[in-house]
């Protein structure tokens, strides 16, 4: 393709670069993905040498994200023509042999996604392509291979198994398997070739890099029997390079792994699958390893270059311990003395790399020593190899830690002020056998080493530390909050009341890290639901002033939002006071706005944003019933500038529901027009949160709306929604939300059109969530008899798009899957419908005699499984803001979320209900249903209707 061509793209894209400028670009490039093989155009200014890196990279980011987007739709169809789908499977495995490692990435990220949907039945080609594409010695060429294919077979690692899977991955053995074990040999060739030659050394070890991600690979779900007969073999190779030192290939720089580094952390994460997976045929080799390992911990230093390697060594070793045949190595008191001695001690010791940490990147090192956060850190393998041997011979490796733990207890003892540092060893070691089980995010440690007590060596040793003002070291504060907030669940309420003031008063603390953990604590211990609201509203307000005045400290966006876990504690006072909060919500309400305005200049954390979010969505639910005015009209303008587009919607939806009596403001009615307009619906991700704030306008503006001419536009969203799978539901939500507030004559024009949507998509594309949910509309209608609908209304909609349509549709669809509603209210409203159907329609009553007996069948069936509803759960959840992808796509704000609502709630008694509706039409048309049940009704049914009846 022509450099002319290509240069306007190009041009974007480097202007995406530009914080001046990226906006603007990134929409053109947007607007530019609809042109035909504009994909194709990104891959050719990716291979074009004639442009700068950064230019070429970003070509390759935008491709990723193009296919990401618009790579097959929600049934797996391909959304671009296939003669492009082809050329861009030609195109790509030729680029990742040739580009640099940078784009690689991105490329290979886009092959992942492709090879999603198309791997391995529409992409049959692939691996015959890339095996012969292998070369004996082109380490260049061999890398971009290598990297396309784990690309593709990494997707095996956390799947489940099935015979799809194994099929797919014979499929690959097939083929790849033998080419594979050819290029490792040649591989380790080559490294005898080239052990002077530090620039060709360094491009093998990369081949060999990723020669042991993919025999993880190719191993993870089973292992393959071409692996299994050489294992022998490729275990040498494997124990070769754990054990293989060359001087060329170190790195000069203490905080840098280097090739060497990252082939032993692979090989050891190796020898974990293959411990844990496939131990009958690996353990007659397991041994040497197990002595090369120990080796390795015992001789390598204590440079944050090696972290990831002694992590991965102490994570296969934890695994050993964990295989009772290899446990019993360690059962020996000078065996388990010598581990913690020359194995533990040395790294869960502090370093000055960690000290370093704490004083100039404090949230990094906060982040890290959280639960779960710190998987490749030294103390973390450490801690898990250690519990890993607790769990095999708990009294004797708690004999022995404990011996350890009195050491560094009396060495600080006797010298606090140079020795603080044993005692964080201390702290650290009791903390590592103390537990049992998994820790958990939501209530730490549950299981506890019965050798220990928890509580004791909280009050001998640490408890001091939280009283004193001055003379302890500020890490050793945090190993005290740590220990409250590591063990939460074991201490108990009274013993919490008195700690709870002590760890609030850490929120003073000038040192990052201190009242960081402090805020942590607290939040979790909340979460716990240790305290009762009354508990902490009277703490609340110095909570509160402390924790904005720590978040507003500095006026940079970046560092405002940069500490989420103060922002997650604010969220959480307010979630558990309630509507404690009303006498203080004018100075709340003032910092959650200082700070929306403060970050919406460059929102730039996500999980800050979530919970700061969740805090404004705390603050509408509990205070907005009794003063919603101030706070429509105190966030209107802060929501409407700063907010992103489904937050905004869920926020602004959360204000209308905490009034829903009164009528529409006018900045909503103001909002009504270009919330309609199509172009706005088009993005899946904007959806849900559109579709809650159309849903808490409708019952406050539906007069408007309908002086507006807006009902038409509003009947298109419906429309829209509904001819997808993705949003099937949420249209049915905006349908619901239309019938329930707008006058039926000003519908009128409009249901035969409504039905036929639905009833085209029933024939169609029907799926098991539309016809559920079409089921639920069917009787919504029919319940509300009352409001100028019911079930003959229906009929006669139906009977007007295609006569004789209503019999199948009833019998088929709407009477089986009746039965499948399963949400206490649906079943509520579909006995209201099908008791008002046997009692007021006519054409039941006249002309479907079958059909009367099969409903009061049906309604018998509902009667008999009643699906009680209970309490409203009014809690407000956890979640987990990693698996939210927050910011991409929908995000959900639990604070906001709408509890289920009773659309029925005169009727208490369902069975007594029904019965009085039965007597009272029984009476109305002169004992006709009497005569009905005796009729149409087998004797059994008979017996169980007319028992509903009373009297």
């Amino acid at each position: 393709m022509a450099t002319a061509t290509l240069d306007p793209v190009a041009q974007l894209l480097q202007a995406t670069l530009d914080p001046r400028r990226n906006k603007q670009a990134e929409q053109q490039l947007l607007q530019a993905e609809r042109s035909s093989n504009f994909s194709l155009l990104l891959l050719q200014i990716v291979a074009s040498d004639a442009y700068p890196y950064t230019t070429r990279l970003a070509s390759a980011l935008c491709f990723k994200n193009l296919i990401k987007r618009n790579w097959t739709d929600e049934d797996g169809n391909h959304k671009l023509p296939g003669p492009e789908v082809t050329a861009i499977k030609q195109e790509l495995i030729g680029l990742m042999t040739t580009t640099p490692p940078g784009i690689q990435s991105q490329l290979g990220d886009a092959i992942s996604v492709i090879a999603d949907s198309d791997f391995w039945q529409r992409w049959e080609s692939l691996v015959d392509d890339l095996v012969s594409r292998l070369t004996p010695d082109n380490a260049t060429i061999n890398n971009g291979v290598l990297q396309v294919a784990h690309s593709i077979f990494k997707r095996w690692r956390p799947l489940f198994r099935s015979d799809d899977l194994f099929t797919e991955v014979n499929f690959v053995l097939g083929k790849f398997g033998a080419p594979y074990l050819t290029l490792f040999e040649n591989t380790d060739r080559l490294v005898e070739e080239n052990k002077n030659n530090k620039e060709a050394l360094q491009q093998v070890f990369a081949t060999l890099n990723l020669i042991i991600k993919l025999f993880n690979d190719l191993s993870c779900q089973d292992l393959p029997p071409i692996f299994e007969e050489n294992l022998p073999t490729i275990m040498g190779l494997l124990h070769k390079y754990l054990t293989y030192d060359n001087p060329l290939l170190y790195s000069s720089d203490d905080s840098e792994s280097s090739p060497l580094e990252f082939v032993k952390a692979g090989i050891c994460e190796v020898l974990v699958l293959y411990v844990k997976k496939y131990d009958d045929a690996f353990s007659p080799l397991v041994g040497r390893f197990i002595t090369s390992v120990w080796n390795l911990l015992t001789t390598v230093g204590p440079q944050t270059k090696y972290d990831i390697l002694v992590s991965k060594a102490l994570h296969f070793l934890s695994a050993v311990t964990h295989a009772p045949s290899h446990a019993q190595n360690f059962n020996d008191r000078g065996v388990v003395g010598d581990v913690v001695e020359k194995v533990i001690l040395p790294n869960i010791s502090l370093r000055e790399s960690d000290v370093e940490l704490f004083e100039d990147e404090p949230i990094e090192f906060i982040r890290r020593d959280l639960e779960g956060s710190d998987s490749d850190t030294r103390r973390r393998a450490a801690t898990d190899f250690l519990r890993a041997l607790l769990g095999q011979f708990e009294k004797l490796v708690t004999e022995v830690v404990l011996q350890y733990i009195n050491h560094y207890l009396s060495d600080y003892a006797n010298n606090p002020k140079d020795n603080w540092k044993s005692k964080d060893t201390a702290v650290y070691l009791f903390s590592s056998i103390a537990a049992k089980g998994v820790t958990t995010a939501a209530g730490g440690v549950k299981d506890i080493n019965p050798q220990v007590d928890v509580v004791d060596f909280l009050q001998k040793n640490l408890a001091n530390d939280l009283v004193a003002e001055t003379g302890i070291e500020a890490i050793l504060k945090v190993d005290a909050l740590k220990y409250l907030y590591t063990f939460r669940s074991r201490i108990h309420k009274h013993q919490w009341q008195q700690a709870l003031p002590l760890v609030a008063k850490h929120l003073n603390s000038p040192e990052y890290v201190i009242h960081t953990y402090a805020a942590i604590t607290i939040e979790r211990v909340l979460y716990l639901q240790v305290f009762d609201q009354s508990d902490v509203v009277t703490l609340s307000k110095d909570l509160l002033e402390h924790l904005f005045l720590l978040i507003e400290k500095e006026e940079a966006p970046e560092k405002t939002q940069e500490n989420e876990f103060l922002m997650k504690c604010v969220m959480r006072v307010l979630v558990v006071i309630r509507d404690g909060i009303i006498p203080n919500t004018d100075s709340v309400l003032s910092h959650l706005i200082k700070i929306t305005n403060i970050i919406s200049k460059n929102p730039s954390n996500p999980r800050f944003y979530y919970y700061h979010f969740e805090a404004i969505g705390a603050l509408i639910r509990f205070a907005a019933p009794s003063q919603p005015d101030k706070l429509e009209q105190a966030l209107g303008k802060p929501f409407a500038f700063a907010v992103q587009e489904d937050i905004q919607g869920i926020l602004f939806a959360a204000l209308l529901e905490a009034n829903p009596s009164a009528s529409l403001p006018d900045y909503y009615k103001s909002l009504i027009p270009s919330i309609l307009m199509p172009v706005l619906w088009e993005s899946k991700g904007n959806v849900p949160a559109l579709v809650k704030l159309v849903t808490s306008i409708i019952p406050r503006g539906a007069s408007e709306m309908t002086r507006d001419g807006q009902i038409e536009p509003l009947l298109g969203v419906f429309q829209k929604l509904v001819s997808t799978k993705a949003n099937e539901s949420y249209g049915f939500d905006v349908l619901e939300s239309i019938i329930a507030h707008f006058p039926v004559d000003t519908l009128q024009p409009y249901f035969v059109h409504m039905f036929n949507i639905m009833l085209l998509r029933l024939q169609n594309s029907k799926t098991e969530t539309f016809s559920l949910r079409f089921v639920r509309f069917y009787h919504f209608m029919s319940a509300r008899s009352g409001e100028g609908l019911g079930t003959d209304f229906v009929i006669n909609v139906t009977e007007q798009i295609q006569s004789g349509v209503y019999t199948p549709l009833y019998t088929s669809i709407i009477l089986p899957d009746t039965q499948k509603l399963s949400k206490p209210f649906d079943r509520k409203t579909a006995v209201i419908s099908l008791t008002k159907t046997i009692t007021e329609s006519a054409a039941f009553a006249e002309r479907y005699k079958k059909g009367w007996a099969f409903t009061a069948d049906s309604l018998l069936k509902l009667l008999a499984d009643p699906s009680v509803a209970a309490a409203p759960d009014d809690t407000i959840g956890d979640p987990d803001i990693d698996d939210m992808s927050f910011g991409v796509g929908f995000t959900q704000l639990h604070t906001c979320k709408r509890l289920p609502k009773d659309p029925w709630p005169e009727v208490k008694d369902t069975r007594l209900w029904v019965g009085q509706q039965l007597a009272q039409a029984n009476a109305r048309t002169g004992g006709m249903i009497n005569t009905f049940i005796h009729e149409r009704l087998s004797p059994e049914s008979q017996q169980k209707l007319v028992s509903l009846i009373p009297g």
